[in-house]
């Protein structure tokens, strides 16, 4: 089956149909966080350093790593904040940009083998990314538009993932290397939203037989009780065979589901994190007490 390897200087996880789901911490990203996009910009990475830590200890598997703050020094930016991250934990990095040059900056300091966030199926995008990803020996994100835009139609949006792969051996890089977003829709705006990308996972699993990815709080943008339908999306999409998501691991919700998809697809041996996580914690001398209460009731 396909996997995907990521790595940091000292740490190996693998992304596929039969690893645990990986959780992309997606925290790091100065888009609509006005305080985290100041503080990036004049240099101070404190807030960066703490939302690191505190979605490792969440459970991520990952983090996303994006310095995307108009008229700031992104390639800088990015380059130095994977610099301090990788600095204090061996957690492997996702390099999120645009911006080639920033893509650039960020690859020629990782130490590793990242993954890169991301490339479309737009010719232009697809002759300076590709090349990138194939000189750091990184992998790539493979996002389902091109110069037509965004399509409704799953069918279409597979024949651009399968444009991409296609594009990508071109240059060297492997399938297993190619991790498709196969961009999900709300499903409060278009109602077969969810159905469409729970079929289309399955068919980038089964025909192109790729690891997948998502923005997974897309699904529910516009509706109530957002981490609920978060949650309910990622235990099915884990179950059509989804093996990774950009998303916040801060929302308990959302890493329960995640938790009990491992669970189901038989990727948690013996529930052992599931059990680990939830078992409630035994109360010194409660153990002793539980056992005379079960002889007295059965009279011995």
């Amino acid at each position: 089956m396909t996997r995907t390897i990521i790595s940091s200087a000292t740490k190996e996880i693998i992304i596929g149909f039969e690893a645990p789901f990986c959780v992309i911490g997606e925290r790091i990203n100065p888009t609509g966080r006005k305080l985290l996009a100041e503080e990036m910009a004049h240099g101070d990475y404190s807030r960066v350093q703490s939302d690191a830590v505190a979605q490792i200890d969440a459970g991520a598997t990952m983090l996303d790593i994006n310095a995307g703050i108009p008229l700031a020094d992104e390639p800088k930016i990015l380059a130095d904040s994977i610099k301090l991250i990788q600095s204090f934990t061996d957690i492997p990095l996702s390099i999120d940009s645009s911006i080639v040059e920033a893509l650039e900056a960020g690859l020629s300091v990782y130490q590793g083998k990242p993954l890169v966030n991301s490339v479309t199926g737009e010719e232009e995008r697809l002759e300076v990314v590709l090349p990138l990803v194939k000189k750091y020996g990184a992998a790539v994100v493979a996002i389902s538009n091109d110069e037509t835009g965004i399509s409704e139609d799953p069918n279409e949006r597979y024949k651009v993932a399968k444009k991409i792969v296609e594009r990508a051996a071109d240059y060297g890089i492997k399938r297993e290397d190619v991790i498709v977003d196969p961009l999900i829709m709300p499903v409060g705006a278009i109602n077969l939203a969810g159905r469409s990308a729970l079929d289309l996972i399955t068919r980038l699993r089964t025909e192109l037989e790729v690891n997948t990815t998502c923005g997974a709080s897309n699904i529910s943008f516009g509706l109530p009780n957002r981490h609920g339908m978060n949650a309910a999306f990622l235990s099915m999409a884990a179950g059509a065979g989804m093996t990774s998501a950009i998303m916040n691991p801060l929302h308990p919700e959302e890493m329960t589901a995640i938790l009990g998809a491992d669970v189901m697809n038989g990727v948690d041996p013996e529930c052992r994190k599931w059990i680990k996580k939830f078992r409630e914690p035994i109360i010194p001398g409660a153990e002793g007490r539980q056992r005379r209460a079960t002889r007295r009731r059965s009279g011995s």
